[in-house]
């Protein structure tokens, strides 16, 4: 090979390679998911639950996604104690330490979190806000914007008025992308869950980029940390919003 053959295929290679990082930056890496509950559907599985039993009509979980959680991606139990860890994966909540908030978050999270009755912040503070640098507070104060954000949305909207009715994953993505920016809805996941023969929407995991693992996050546009985030499959295709009770 030629010198001029050998830089020629030198400058080729290196323009795939930029080409190939710039590609990369522009689709985003998803360094943390926001889990966003649709509770009835919960509910429906988890009745003796202290959240599902207490549930009403009225409340905001019948109509509004909950706040399940703000999860790093593929770090968990961060400096946790063996035996908080058995504890958190046995289920036993109650045993986990009391998370200590101020009294106007602990308030705010009450509404936003009703699994807080069954001890939900502790085990989400144990396996996923200790592995942020944020304080508890900041934790949960970013996952209550964002989670209030989705409330705001066209997503929120489209459950609502589909409340009893299946909704198909297209017009999920459709409203993402109304909302959000295009291309939003390619960063969402969603669940399902059988209650009987009927298949229920119980819960959207929404792709975020690095920027919502600091303090600064509950001021942020959850667009832009959407758009920052990568890819995904979207999951279950269709599926009833489930109305609250039983």
């Amino acid at each position: 090979m030629s010198s001029m053959q050998l830089r020629t295929l030198t400058f080729a290679v290196s323009m795939v390679v930029a080409g190939a990082g710039v590609a990369q930056e522009a689709g985003g890496r998803t360094r943390f998911i926001l889990a966003a509950s649709w509770q009835p559907a919960f509910c429906q599985t988890n009745q003796k639950k202290a959240e599902c039993a207490s549930q009403t009509g009225e409340r905001p979980d019948a109509t509004n996604f909950s706040l399940h959680g703000l999860w790093p991606m593929r770090q968990d139990y961060c400096g946790v104690s063996a035996e908080q860890k058995a504890a958190d994966k046995d289920g036993d909540w109650n045993k986990l330490p009391e998370v200590t908030l101020a009294a106007e978050t602990k308030t705010a999270l009450a509404k936003a979190m009703p699994g807080t009755q069954s001890g939900l912040e502790r085990h989400e503070w144990v396996k996923h806000g200790t592995c942020t640098k944020m304080s508890a507070d900041d934790y949960f104060g970013v996952g209550m914007h964002l989670v209030g954000a989705l409330n705001a949305s066209a997503v929120r909207d489209l459950f609502a008025a589909n409340i009893g009715k299946p909704v198909k994953a297209e017009a999920i993505k459709a409203a993402f992308d109304k909302s959000f920016g295009p291309g939003a809805g390619d960063r969402v996941k969603m669940s399902c869950r059988r209650a009987g023969n009927v298949r229920m929407i119980s819960e959207l995991t929404i792709g975020l980029s690095e920027a919502a693992g600091t303090a600064s996050a509950k001021s942020a546009g959850l667009a832009d940390l959407i758009q920052g985030a990568g890819k995904t499959s979207f999951g279950c295709d269709e599926g009833v919003v489930d109305a609250a009770g039983f």
